[in-house]
């Protein structure tokens, strides 16, 4: 059986995932991009569209692009909205820079997208939550684990993955928890009592040997818990409690982010703890009121 040869978007997976690290769900999205523009600009030329042909791309080309994907005819469903059509040509602009050297992408403004302000949720939605979805469970153990991963997403800000892949090295805990996140880049955390109680209390309860080298969240069967289950979980919960469905497990994170700057925390270390690689993706917690972000996390956090 021949091996076959490897795309341009091939390539380029390989590249962001060798040397730029970039995290599996990115490489999947970009490689998938980076294979629909190639496959339409080779109907969209009559040509292959190869690395030579790339350099001579145009914004007129990129424009016919973006406006097959937009429309409903480029796969039989509604077309892309302003924000998805926006981190698409910037999905391009990475590929074609790598395809052709810094600054070969041709200059086109992508379309406006207004600014969402992240929506945390109240601290007794988020313990309520945490506890309906650890109350469904009939198992203890699970039970606990549910319990500890949802306060950890909300007493320290993490995301879903990131929580979901740390090992069992990090027992036994201290008062800070060192996190890998996007790009493997390492942070410390501060770790609330009542979240390193929580988290103790499953690794008591927890069938599997939590090896320094395995998980430290488990699924049912002993394989590292997956975030899809957890997602899973919190649609249930917040179905049964009435919440809205901006309740996920990443409006933890919202909530924590808020909660702290409300309280006056620094944005500078409000990043560091959030792991942004830009201080303008923490500066949109700003746009949220003050006044209340204090109130709210006075009621999470007394001690705080």
């Amino acid at each position: 059986m021949l091996d076959v040869p490897l795309t341009l978007a091939d390539h380029y997976a390989i590249h962001l995932a060798r040397d730029r690290r970039r995290s599996e769900h990115t490489v999947r999205a970009y490689r998938a991009t980076a294979s629909r523009l190639l496959t339409f600009l080779s109907a969209h030329w009559g040509e292959e569209a190869d690395r030579a042909r790339l350099a001579r791309i145009d914004a007129a080309d990129l424009r016919a692009y973006l406006a097959h994907r937009r429309g409903a005819g480029s796969s039989g469903g509604a077309g892309l909205a302003n924000a998805s059509a926006a981190r698409e040509l910037s999905a391009i602009r990475g590929f074609l820079d790598w395809a052709g050297g810094t600054g070969a992408a041709p200059r086109l403004r992508g379309p406006r997208v207004r600014k969402g302000v992240p929506r945390p949720i109240a601290p007794h939605e988020a313990v309520a939550l945490a506890t309906d979805v650890a109350e469904d469970s009939d198992e203890p153990w699970v039970a606990a684990r549910d319990w500890a991963v949802l306060l950890l997403l909300y007493g320290t800000g993490l995301r879903i993955g990131e929580a979901v892949t740390l090992p069992g090295a990090v027992l036994p805990l201290g008062e800070t928890l060192r996190v890998t996140g996007k790009r493997a880049k390492t942070r410390v955390v501060p770790l609330l009592a009542e979240v390193r109680a929580a988290i103790e209390r499953y690794a008591a309860l927890c069938p599997w040997p939590l090896a320094s080298g395995e998980p430290l969240f488990r699924g049912v069967k002993g394989g590292a818990l997956s975030p899809g289950v957890v997602r899973l979980k919190v649609r249930g919960a917040r179905a049964r409690l009435g919440l809205g469905e901006r309740t996920t497990p990443h409006a933890l994170r919202h909530s924590f982010a808020t909660h702290l700057l409300g309280r006056g925390a620094d944005l500078r270390a409000l990043q560091e703890l959030l792991g942004h690689a830009s201080l303008s993706s923490t500066q949109v917690y700003t746009a949220v009121d003050a006044a209340h972000l204090l109130d709210v996390y006075r009621a999470a956090h007394p001690r705080g």
